[in-house]
C-alpha cells in the first residue's frame, strides 16, 4: 500500500498523540471497506490499481417543513424543496451568489474576507486549492426549485494534511497501524487559514436554520457514500462549533492570539494599558526601527503595486524554505488575489532606502485585522523588524481604522507579552468508523483540558496592568 503521509508540528504545550492511542479498539471495530468504488485523492491509492466511483454532483433533495414562502403557506402540506449538489470548482457559481451567502452568514460588521469569493477563487485559478497540490474542491451548494442559492459550504477533498492548522498526523498514523486508510479526507475550511468565520455559508432567511441542517446532512452522507475517513470542519465560528455538537461531531479546541482595542486613541495610549516592564520592552523594540534606517508603510489597495507583490513573494519564499519546506502560494497567487480583493488587503512594507526589505501581509474585514504571511530579504536581519511588521504595525492600523481586533495567526508565545491574548479556536470532526470516533474523542476530552489549563495560566500572567484583561 503506497501513501505520502504529512508530518504536520504538534502543539508545543500538548505534545504527540499517545502511542497506544486507538489499542483498546478491537480490530472488529475498525473492518474498512475495501470495495473498488472508494475515492481515492490524487497522492494516495493502493500499489494496485483502484478505480474510484466519481460522487454523483447532486447530494439528494430535501423538504423543509413549516417554510415562509408564498406557495407553502397556500398548501402547508406541500414543504419546500431543496436541492444540493457539489460543484468542482467555485467558478462554476456566480461571485455575487457566493458573496451573498457569505454576507449574510457574517453579516457587515463581522465581515471576513477569507469566505468571499474573491479570495476562494483566487487560491484556485492560481493552482494553490486544486486537485494536483490535493485539494480537490467539492464545494457544497444548496438550492430551492428556482435555483436561487440558499446556501453554500466551501469544501475540498484532501490527500494528506497540509495547509490545515489543526493537526491530525497522528490519527493517520493510528488509522494506518490498523490498516485502515485516513486519507482521503473532507476537509470543510478556508485553504491554508487558520481564521474563525462561519463555514456552512446559509441566506438570512426564516427557514436559515434547516438550510443549516440539510448542508450538514448533505455534507455527513457525502463522507459515507464516498467512503472516506472523515469529515473536518476547521475554524468553524464558536456557534456552529455548538451546533455540530449535536449532530455527531467531536469538538476541538486550539489556541491563538489576538490582541483587542480598548477604545484606544493612539499607540502610546494602549501602551499605557501594559505593565511598566512590557511598555519599556516595545517602546524599546520599536526604537530599533528607525535606528537602523528603516521606514515603516502601510499600503492599501491601488497602493500595492505589482513590484510589490513580487518583492513580497520574495520574502514569502525565504519564510517557507526556512520554516516549512515548501510553500503552499503561488506568485501569482498575491497578484490575483490583491487585485480581486482591492482595500480589503493591506500590505505593510519595510524599506531601506528606496529597496523593500520585508513586509507583512493583512486582510480586513469588518471589524478585525487578519494578520497572515510574513517575510524578509534573506541576505539580512533587522532586530524586532518582524514584531515591527507584524505586531505593532497592525496594531496602529485597527486603532487608526477603529477596529476590534487583530488576529495575528497561529501560535507564537511571544505574542502574549506585545499585547496578543490567547483565544479559542475551534473545529469539528466527524468520523464514519465508531472505534475510532470513541477513542479520539477521549483524546480530545485531554487535549482540552490541557488547552484550558494553558489559557488560564497565560491570562493569569498577562503583559496588562491587573484589572485589564
Amino acid at each position: 500500500m503506497a501513501a505520502a503521509l504529512s508530518y504536520c508540528k504538534p502543539s508545543p504545550f500538548i505534545g504527540q498523540f499517545p502511542s497506544n492511542f486507538g489499542k483498546p479498539v478491537s480490530l472488529q471495530s475498525i473492518e474498512i471497506s475495501t470495495q473498488a468504488s472508494r475515492i481515492t485523492a490524487l497522492f494516495w491509492g493502493s500499489k494496485k490499481s483502484v478505480k474510484h466511483q466519481p460522487v454523483d454532483s447532486s447530494l439528494g433533495d430535501f423538504t423543509l417543513t413549516g417554510s415562509e414562502t408564498e406557495e407553502v403557506k397556500e398548501n402547508p402540506t406541500k414543504g419546500m424543496k431543496v436541492s444540493v449538489s457539489i460543484i468542482s470548482s467555485i467558478l462554476d457559481i456566480s461571485s455575487h451568489e457566493w458573496d451573498s451567502c457569505t454576507l449574510d452568514a457574517t453579516g457587515p460588521e463581522k465581515f471576513n474576507p477569507f469566505l468571499t469569493y474573491g479570495f476562494l477563487s483566487s487560491l484556485e485559478e492560481t493552482g494553490c486549492a486544486v486537485k494536483e497540490t490535493g485539494w480537490m474542491p467539492s464545494h457544497i451548494i444548496a438550492k430551492d426549485e428556482s435555483e436561487n442559492i440558499l446556501g453554500v459550504a466551501p469544501l475540498y477533498l484532501k490527500s494528506h494534511s497540509y495547509g490545515e492548522f489543526v493537526f491530525d498526523h497522528s490519527w493517520a498514523d493510528a488509522y494506518y497501524s490498523f490498516g485502515a486508510r485516513y486519507y482521503p479526507k473532507f476537509q470543510c475550511c478556508v485553504p491554508f487559514t487558520p481564521v474563525t468565520g462561519p463555514r456552512i455559508l446559509v441566506r438570512n432567511t426564516s427557514f436559515k436554520d434547516q438550510v443549516f441542517d440539510v448542508i450538514v446532512t448533505a455534507l455527513k452522507d457525502l463522507t459515507a457514500k464516498s467512503q472516506v475517513s472523515s469529515l473536518h470542519i476547521t475554524f468553524p465560528s464558536e456557534a456552529e462549533w455548538y451546533k455540530l455538537k449535536d449532530r455527531g461531531f467531536l469538538q476541538r479546541i486550539g489556541m491563538q492570539y489576538h490582541w483587542k482595542n480598548r477604545n484606544y486613541k493612539s499607540f502610546d495610549e494602549f501602551l499605557m494599558d501594559m505593565k511598566q516592564s512590557k511598555r519599556k520592552n516595545i517602546r524599546q523594540e520599536r526604537k530599533k526601527i528607525p535606528a537602523q534606517d528603516l521606514t515603516m508603510k502601510r499600503l492599501r489597495g491601488y497602493e500595492i503595486k505589482a513590484n510589490h507583490w513580487d518583492s513580497f513573494y520574495k520574502f514569502y519564499r525565504n519564510t517557507t524554505d526556512n520554516k516549512w519546506g515548501s510553500p503552499y502560494l503561488t506568485r501569482d497567487f498575491f497578484h490575483e488575489m490583491g487585485s480581486k480583493m482591492g482595500d480589503d488587503v493591506l500590505l505593510v512594507v519595510a524599506e531601506k532606502g528606496d529597496e523593500l526589505v520585508a513586509g507583512a501581509l493583512n486582510l480586513i474585514g469588518g471589524d478585525t485585522i487578519y494578520g497572515r504571511l510574513w517575510g524578509c530579504d534573506p541576505q539580512v536581519y533587522y532586530p524586532s523588524l518582524h514584531f515591527e511588521a507584524c505586531y505593532y504595525q497592525a496594531i496602529e492600523a485597527a486603532i487608526e481604522l477603529n477596529l476590534s481586533t487583530v488576529e495575528a495567526g497561529a501560535q507564537g508565545e511571544h505574542k502574549i507579552q506585545r499585547g496578543y491574548l490567547p483565544v479559542p479556536t475551534y473545529s469539528c470532526h466527524y468520523f464514519i468508523d465508531e472505534g475510532f470516533k470513541q477513542a479520539i474523542g477521549e483524546f480530545l476530552v485531554r487535549e482540552s483540558n490541557q488547552v484550558d489549563l494553558v489559557m488560564k495560566l497565560f491570562h493569569e500572567s498577562g503583559p496588562f496592568k491587573e484589572g485589564i484583561h
